[in-house]
């Protein structure tokens, strides 16, 4: 609607800039395509900020949408892509500036494509066909190699040639097939399974050579993903460049960057291996002749010891200590049995010397009443009391008068 203004009386710029507003959130939402100049995401952070270009005009607008928007298409969006975004035009009144708050962010062409790979690439990594643990292992040495390539490509030469180059010997199992184009999944497919029913194959290797992104979609296709997952055979993936990383690289049991480099990882060098044998050989060599002279260094160190060298002479230096001990002990025996002669005999003769028998010997005799008491006192016996006397030859009985 119109606003009435004079020169006697115009509008403020405050009043101007909510009536911007107010007409801009009249506005519903809508699909805008630009081109990401810049993109802003601060670390912990809920929103995002980008500015949206428009190369034919030269054209910029703000941008800013929530952290969750923007990671569904992060691993496929970066700066200088173009994309289609859902927004709502905002008007911010203080300082009267126009920008978008986006609710849908798509990827246009390539990205597009590549943000449906990276959706599947998360499906089937949610399903454990990349997980490590499904990996196997490769051969040392294959002896038969099946390799599925385009016919005549530059992907075949660099397998077979760099191969037969590292290992003369080896042998191939060849399905030339479509690498691009509509039947070349279902016919990559087909030969993945023949090699890997065939017992003598040991290892498949899947080759192309270098391509822009859709010429590269086949090695992306879920059909084929699932068919090298299920394989018994290891599978070696050795798609375009380094670079290039189709999903193929991620369900195989190893990922080559190149076609050649795919030839160096399955085949050893037979050169290598052959100065790996003898420095091995060396080595060996090296730690037996070190082994023997340590041991005998031993032997040596233990024949120059003084008891292998004169084994008698520890005899003869313990038999002259023992022959010293047992003089020591017969001479100590004999002091105390010595000793202990002269103590018994002191001691017999102090027991004779107190013994009554001695005192009986000079005359004296011992009065006992007929229980055994000794009579010590003339007031212990009574007239006619018979007592027992003993002398040193013996006793005899008698009795008192009074």
């Amino acid at each position: 609607m119109a606003v009435n203004s004079t020169p006697e009386a115009p509008l403020p710029v405050g009043e101007v800039s909510r009536l911007i507003g107010g007409w801009i959130d009249r506005l519903g939402a809508v699909w805008v395509e630009g081109q990401i100049t810049q993109l802003s995401r601060r670390p912990g952070a809920g929103v995002v900020f980008l500015t949206l270009r428009d190369p034919s005009y030269d054209i910029s607008v703000s941008v800013t949408c929530f952290r969750q928007v923007f990671d569904e298409i992060s691993d496929v969006v970066s700066e200088g892509a173009r994309v289609v975004v859902l927004a709502k035009p905002e008007w911010y009144a203080p300082r009267g500036q126009l920008s978008l708050r986006a609710a849908e962010i798509r990827p246009v062409g390539v990205g597009e494509l590549l943000a449906r790979l990276e959706q599947l690439k998360k499906s089937l990594a949610a399903e454990g066909l990349f997980a490590p643990e499904r990996k196997k292992p490769l051969p040392f040495l294959p002896q038969l190699i099946g390799v599925v390539c385009g016919r005549a490509s530059a992907a075949e030469r660099d397998v077979l040639e760099n191969a037969r180059h590292r290992w003369p010997a080896v042998r191939f199992e060849v399905r030339n097939v479509p690498v691009q184009g509509v039947h070349a999944v279902p016919q990559v497919v087909q030969a993945v399974k023949e090699l890997d029913a065939l017992d003598d194959v040991d290892v498949i290797i899947v080759a192309r050579g270098g391509g822009s992104v859709e010429d590269l979609l086949p090695f992306s296709d879920e059909q084929l993903v699932r068919a090298v997952a299920s394989c018994r055979t290891p599978v070696v993936s050795a798609i375009g460049h380094e670079p290039d990383t189709p999903l193929l690289d991620y369900v195989a049991d190893l990922r080559a960057s190149t076609p050649t480099d795919a030839a160096k990882k399955v085949v050893p060098d037979v050169g290598e291996e052959y100065e790996r044998v003898r420095a091995l050989q060396d080595r060996a060599r090296r730690c037996v002749e070190s082994f023997l002279q340590r041991e005998e260094r031993g032997l040596a160190q233990a024949l120059a010891r003084p008891s292998i060298e004169d084994p008698h002479r520890m005899i003869d230096e313990r038999a002259d200590h023992v022959s010293s001990l047992v003089d020591r002990g017969r001479r100590t025996l004999g002091h105390l049995l010595d000793r202990a002669d002269s103590e018994l005999t002191h001691t017999h003769a102090r027991v004779v010397a107190l013994s009554p028998a001695a005192t009986l010997q000079r005359g004296y005799a011992v009065l006992q009443k007929t229980d055994g008491h000794v009579v010590r006192a003339p007031d212990e016996v009574t007239a006619e009391e018979t007592l027992r006397a003993r002398v040193a030859e013996g006793e005899f009985v008698v009795r008192v008068d009074a």
